[in-house]
């Protein structure tokens, strides 16, 4: 069994599944999937991520403002504990950094990380980090902020060995997406090829950055194998030794099922 460790349920289109969210789940059960993170990417859609979740005994959700939103409403530490008071939250975030679509004076974009992260602390709920082009202010917020101490993952991660090292040493998990199974992802796979298995989590991402043979394509959680299976081969072990070790990390660090 898999977990689909992050993916956005509420974004996929369902014309394919006949306009249902339960087609989507039945036909990544049917590929081995297990579980579902639904990450929330603001406080506008929090009910409606929180929604796909409930009654759903394996589908977890997360609160939180993508550091991309913009004219969005910025919660503060408070009242992102209190949405994560919700028994279906399991997580804070999607949050981070992110220097590569967005330029200028980012220090609101900081100051939204470092709220993401005192929330964390407040609830004992892990992180879920977001970080592009800006892996140094990343690691460095993270630090004087104390994250290590209820650590998190960096999701869909794209960054060097260095940065998931040190995000590593604050005791938080590395996840990879489809990136990994692209043409040119040879730096990436060599990520993935040190980080220890006890560190490790797949994702899609959906309905983002579908992998390959489905690139290009609307991605949903079923294709989360297709990132093991790529994983596997890269590590040189067999893909149920990829399917044990990630549920399991999944299970310690988001204290789920």
């Amino acid at each position: 069994m898999l977990i689909d460790s992050h993916c956005h349920l509420d974004r996929i289109d369902l014309e394919p599944f006949g306009g249902s969210m339960d087609n989507v789940l039945a036909t990544a059960r049917d590929n081995g999937i297990g579980g579902f993170l639904c990450v929330c990417i603001d406080t506008e859609h929090f009910a409606d991520v929180r929604d796909i979740a409930d009654g759903r005994e394996d589908v977890w959700c997360s609160v939180g403002v993508h550091p991309d939103s913009q004219d969005v409403h910025d919660p503060d530490v408070d009242e992102l504990c209190l949405l994560a008071a919700d028994p279906n939250v399991i997580a804070i975030g999607e949050t981070g950094l992110d220097y590569f679509r967005l330029k200028g004076d980012l220090e609101w974009q900081r100051e939204r990380f470092r709220t993401h992260i005192r929330a964390a602390k407040k609830t004992g709920k892990p992180l879920i980090i977001h970080t592009r082009a800006a892996r140094e202010d990343t690691i460095r917020l993270l630090r004087e902020e104390g994250a290590e101490t209820v650590g998190g993952v960096m999701h869909c991660f794209s960054e060097d060995w260095e940065t998931a090292r040190q995000a590593m040493d604050l005791d938080f998990y590395i996840s990879f997406s489809g990136i990994v199974t692209f043409k040119n992802a040879e730096e990436l796979r060599e990520v993935v090829r040190q980080v220890p298995l006890d560190r490790l989590l797949v994702e899609t991402d959906s309905p983002y950055l579908a992998p390959v043979p489905h690139r290009g394509k609307g991605n949903h959680p079923a294709w989360v194998r297709h990132v093991a299976e790529r994983v596997a081969e890269v590590k040189g072990v067999p893909v149920e030794e990829i399917e044990q070790a990630t549920t399991q990390n999944f299970r310690t660090l988001f204290r789920a099922g």
